[in-house]
């Protein structure tokens, strides 16, 4: 493959990609309208992609797609061996919008991991972290959560027997943080209420060693229907899917042992993993999300049984979605307590007062996150 042939596959991916076409999704037609090009070709083209909206602000508006690719990739090399190559300004100046030092406080670390090839993080079934790992191969155990591997090898994942034997899933580790964090117990009932594709609900009844009952709601049918194929493949089985968009027209009547909201949001959070969404996501979103994310919470907070537990998460670190949606929440809610969030973690890799918790970028190598947590007394 020459340097010639990948510059361009990215300038006529780039060209597609819109606010309307994010990043991911113009990849992914592009693949599929060619299906000849070989996995190697595929991850490069990929890479260069996302490497092209790490260090688009660099390259020179007016040249050619190829051209600002091939500067990308130079820089994001260079950046690679010496991270203290590309100026701290320029960093603060050229990285992320200026509507976010409104919202976060933006640090040189988060600006230098968020510029890095994100890592890829898997989730084995409990206890079987290091079986995987062994037979994977090109695997790192984590100490952060209990199922957790990166994996640093080339293959690809889908295909592989342990993937379709329900060995794994492939989980961010912020995410897997979410599930230890909620700790449910066998035989309880819990309802995942922004369930998506269903990586936390899995996680969840796995937790729960496939026992009680989990309720996945969410508001699109084609990632409900995602979940069931996964959930088949993993062999669980102890919960129930239901449309909900999140209006006041609950999906079921029955009290929860636990709730799970992970809202929709910002993703400030999955900026190292989607940089394209850097330069879509506006302030005026944060604030419309935020609105949106206290209305979920306060049309579940009803459906808590006595002793009852309420988890807030969100990929996100701006205030308004985060301190600033916990703080109104419990403001309107005097009848729940804020309670500590019993997540096992030591060192920097936590932020938090005893009931919410950030989780940064670049003290665990994953996804931003942040949580909170009430109970119902």
């Amino acid at each position: 493959m020459s340097d010639s042939t990948l510059l361009n596959h990215i300038a006529r991916i780039l060209v597609t990609v819109a606010p309307n076409m994010p990043a991911d999704a113009a990849l992914r037609r592009y693949f599929y309208e060619h299906k000849y090009l070989a996995p190697q070709l595929r991850r490069s083209i990929s890479q260069g992609v996302f490497v092209y909206f790490r260090w688009k602000n660099w390259a020179d508006s007016k040249a050619s797609r190829q051209k600002q690719a091939e500067h990308t990739l130079y820089l994001d090399q260079r950046f690679r061996s010496d991270p203290k190559s590309v100026k701290p300004e320029a960093l603060a100046a050229l990285a992320v919008p200026d509507w976010l030092r409104s919202e976060m406080d933006v640090t040189l670390d988060f600006l230098r991991q968020i510029q890095r090839e994100p890592v890829l993080w898997l989730r084995a079934r409990p206890g079987k972290a290091r079986n995987l790992a062994k037979s994977l191969g090109n695997c790192v155990v984590t100490g952060h959560a209990p199922d957790a591997v990166s994996y640093v090898g080339a293959k690809d994942l889908f295909r592989t027997a342990q993937f379709h034997e329900g060995e794994f899933e492939i989980q961010d580790l912020a995410s897997q943080l979410v599930g230890c964090a909620a700790t449910p117990s066998a035989g309880q009932t819990w309802w995942d209420a922004c369930a998506g594709n269903g990586g936390k609900t899995l996680h969840l009844a796995d937790q729960m060693q496939n026992k009680g009952l989990i309720w996945a709601t969410d508001r699109s049918e084609s990632r409900l229907q995602m979940f069931k194929r996964r959930s088949t493949r993993a062999k669980l089985h102890n919960h129930r899917s239901a449309l909900w968009d999140g209006s006041n027209h609950l999906p079921t009547k029955t009290k929860f042992d636990g709730i799970l909201v992970d809202a929709p949001c910002s993703g400030v959070g999955t900026w190292q993993r989607n940089p394209h969404a850097r330069w879509t996501t506006t302030i005026d979103d944060v604030h419309e999300l935020a609105a949106a994310q206290l209305s979920l919470l306060n049309r579940v907070a009803g459906s808590l049984k006595r002793g009852g537990r309420l988890i807030y998460a969100v990929c996100t670190l701006t205030r308004s979605e985060t301190s600033g949606v916990a703080a109104a929440f419990s403001a309107a809610h005097p009848e729940l307590t804020p309670c500590p969030i019993p997540l096992a973690m030591a060192g920097p890799a936590v932020e938090s007062n005893p009931a919410t918790l950030y989780l940064w970028p670049h003290s665990i190598n994953a996804n931003g996150m942040y949580m909170a947590s009430w109970q119902k007394p």
